[in-house]
């Protein structure tokens, strides 16, 4: 429950702070929906230990709740494995767009569509309601369907996770290996280390999950993963706030100011601007007219 708690209110900061306090721009769409998946799946985790509370306390003397509890628990488990996943599919779809951006950057400054962080949001979600409705049609057709529908989702995680390593590996050749040197912006360190994150953290509780469905079993201690995976889904407003509240080798700012960094559309516009190492941005006419387009 503390993990929980903490979790949900850095969560929480993240939502109100880029849903209010923000201007949106495609990245912070996604990572605004990566905070509503992350607090989706510790909010359900919170409601099912307080369920497991009181039915520790009032269960000899209201049996009823029995059922509803088991039904609860039953929900619970499917939808964390299926809110991970799309943790998977957003920390994803970042990469590519941010790995286009830089590899590409006229042509995705002309050429991206504008709505584009909505509709792959959208899509996703909408492969979570896809999955869910495929459980409840397994569950009708017998055991052997869950097979298949473990084998779906184990396609589909790795589909994304070479794209998500290919993508990454593309955009750090593209910013330091080019002919024109850039920085990397605060953004891109924050979404590396959220993925670094989500695969020593998260994916464990999702092999666990498609690991039992194929055999049975589980591969990983059950509750170990689990805990890993609210780690995982609390541990991202923390890294949004030391890495925008680094500056020279140490932590400054508040909490505010610190996102602001790590977000703000300029940061994203330096880190693509085309200026070679070593000149100033702002006494090169060229790059201050491409930062003012950005």
């Amino acid at each position: 429950m503390v993990i929980c708690v903490f979790g949900m209110v850095g969560n929480g900061i993240v939502l109100w702070f880029l849903g209010f306090r923000l201007r949106q721009n495609p990245f912070t769409v996604y990572i605004l929906n990566l905070a509503v998946a992350d607090c989706s799946l510790l909010l359900l985790y919170f409601l099912l230990i307080l369920g497991y509370f009181n039915l520790t306390i009032i269960c000899y003397g209201l049996g009823s709740f029995l059922p509803f509890y088991n039904g609860f628990l039953d929900a619970v488990e499917l939808l964390s494995h299926l809110l991970v996943l799309s943790s998977l599919g957003l920390l994803t779809a970042i990469s590519t767009e941010r790995s286009v951006s830089v590899i590409f950057p006229i042509w995705y400054r002309c050429h991206r569509p504008k709505h584009l962080s909505g509709i792959v949001s959208g899509v996703l979600w909408a492969g979570v309601a896809f999955f869910i409705l495929s459980y409840y049609v397994c569950s009708l057709l017998g055991q052997r369907h869950y097979t298949l529908l473990a084998s779906v989702g184990i396609v589909y995680s790795v589909i994304l996770s070479l794209t998500m390593l290919i993508s990454n590996v593309s955009m750090v050749t593209g910013l330091r290996c080019g002919s024109q040197r850039r920085r990397l912006g605060k953004l891109y360190v924050a979404v590396v280390l959220n993925i670094i994150f989500f695969f020593a953290l998260g994916m464990p509780f999702s092999i666990n999950s498609f690991f039992n469905l194929l055999y049975y079993g589980f591969l990983f201690p059950e509750r170990v993963t689990l805990v890993l995976a609210l780690l995982n889904s609390s541990i991202n407003p923390v890294i949004y706030f030391l890495v925008g509240s680094c500056r020279q080798r140490r932590f400054q700012g508040s909490i505010q100011v610190a996102l602001r960094r790590v977000f703000e559309e300029r940061e994203r516009s330096k880190e693509e601007s085309p200026v070679p190492e070593g000149i100033p941005m702002q006494s090169t006419p060229r790059g201050s007219a491409g930062e003012g387009e950005a």
